[in-house]
């Protein structure tokens, strides 16, 4: 038992709190990478993510449980969980978000039902930190050592991406299934660009996964997740939506993904699917309503009971049908995905001021102009 309690002691001796480093100590070596992933929403956190912080702050003026993924290097992240603390603008391990530290730290990720864990790697008292990554034979410097991590290619974008559940066992978040890997992710999310991982490249490796962590903010990436196609039937049209993610289409509860199909004549529009509001066309209005105990609407769904979502699963497809007037020579169809970043439902509990969040924005958009009037 003495042995036990004295190697116990060692090793609460050598092993510490991580001394952390920034994301601008990075900069030195890594300047490509570090430029891209100042553009990337890795970087936006509490103190720069308008919709994140005031929904976090919708949802408790005291805890702040979503650090454990938006701020996941906090040097008190179990004061900020409890509510005994609150994010400050001052503390780097607060304002870095999801740091280039936290993410190349990641030695394992447990499956949990209601969120996954990250397990970060133990750092030695007074010996450099050792970062993971995929990299065969990577390099050191003088700030740490490098490993390949088997991971990095398996589990890593588990942690954070695949669900989370609230506290009455309610899905309000679900990117994967956990028999996926993050190779997937990877492949998709951060594809090869040209120019290595370093400023000064010693092993010519001649390319680099991308940090900027393309996504729905992006306007060309996020055109390449879906396929549509329309064509026309005896009686109108049709529309086939095909999700060709590795996830649902819908994964964000704040977010609104909506079909706008119209029917253009001399340039002016004689049909649409919807008469005042897209969401009158419920086949094609994806989104997560949730509801209280008493069936009754939330909006914010951090104390809901239930759910219901409309969505299209990865790699799913979806015809719709509508009757419309009689098509004719010339007549263009048009047909438009669309993407709210928050919803109106969402706008009418939280206050916004990014414009970005209020609008609605083009996923994808195709025409299909009649050659020849449809017969009976």
């Amino acid at each position: 038992m003495r042995v036990f309690v004295l190697l116990l002691l060692f090793l609460s001796s050598v092993f510490s709190q991580d001394k952390y480093m920034d994301n601008h100590s990075c900069n030195e070596c890594h300047e490509k990478i570090y430029e891209e992933y100042q553009s990337s929403s890795h970087s936006k956190g509490y103190f720069n993510n308008e919709l994140h912080r005031n929904i976090a702050d919708k949802v408790s003026g005291k805890k702040y449980e979503c650090a454990t993924c938006h701020m996941p290097m906090a040097d008190n992240l179990k004061e900020l969980i409890e509510g005994t603390a609150r994010p400050d603008k001052t503390n780097k391990t607060h304002t870095d978000a999801i740091s280039c530290y936290f993410c190349h730290t990641i030695a394992y990720v447990k499956n949990a039902h209601k969120h996954n864990i990250n397990t970060k790697a133990r750092q030695a008292e007074n010996y450099k930190p050792t970062l993971y990554g995929r990299l065969e034979n990577p390099d050191d410097s003088d700030k740490h050592s490098s490993s390949k991590n088997p991971v990095y290619g398996k589990k890593v974008c588990m942690g954070c991406h695949a669900h989370k559940l609230n506290e009455n066992n309610v899905t309000i978040f679900k990117a994967m299934d956990k028999e996926q890997e993050s190779l997937e992710c990877i492949n998709c999310h951060m594809p090869e660009l040209s120019g290595g991982a370093e400023k000064m490249d010693k092993r010519a490796r001649g390319h680099h996964a991308s940090h900027k962590f393309l996504g729905i903010y992006d306007k060309e990436f996020r055109a390449t997740g879906i396929d549509m196609n329309i064509s026309t039937k005896v009686d109108g049209i049709e529309v086939v939506l095909t999700n060709k993610m590795a996830h649902p289409l819908i994964i964000q509860p704040a977010r609104v993904k909506y079909l706008e199909v119209k029917v253009l004549r001399e340039g002016k529009e004689i049909w649409k699917n919807y008469i005042n509001e897209p969401s009158e066309d419920r086949e094609v209005f994806f989104e997560y309503r949730f509801k209280d105990r008493e069936g009754k609407k939330v909006i914010i769904p951090a104390k809901a009971y239930s759910f219901e979502v409309n969505n299209l699963e990865a790699k799913e497809s979806k015809t719709v049908s509508y009757k419309t007037p009689r098509l004719q020579k010339g007549d263009v169809l048009k047909a438009t995905m669309f993407v709210r970043f928050a919803k109106n439902d969402c706008q009418s509990v939280v206050m916004l001021t990014d414009e970005k969040y209020k609008k609605a924005n083009v996923l994808k958009e195709i025409t299909h102009t009649i050659e020849k009037e449809e017969k009976e």
